[in-house]
């Protein structure tokens, strides 16, 4: 993981894998940290390797735990919060496709 390249944003993520169908990428929000509600032009899988946050998106807030995975279909808004008191890791699969 290392050697895996970063994103292309200001976060502590790291892509894991990359084809022209998927992506797969390996984030850590620390406690307190944020990402703001925003569109992504594909589906994704969210699968929650440790800690908790609440998962914001335009349906509904759902705060979601460790070894939890989550599917958000493209044209639905999704944010993180890290409302715990521990690193947050999650593994973020997109459909590219």
């Amino acid at each position: 993981m290392q050697d895996a390249p970063t994103v292309p944003f200001d976060l502590d993520g790291k892509i894991m894998f990359t084809s022209g169908k998927l992506e797969l990428v390996h984030l850590t929000l620390k406690p307190g940290e944020k990402i703001g509600k925003h569109l992504q032009p594909f589906d994704v899988i969210f699968y929650v390797l440790s800690g908790c946050a609440i998962l914001e998106t335009d349906l509904e807030n759902n705060e979601v735990k460790e070894n939890t995975s989550i599917f958000v279909p493209t044209g639905i808004q999704r944010g993180w919060n890290n409302t715990g008191p521990v690193d947050f890791k999650i593994l973020v699969i997109k459909d590219l496709a």
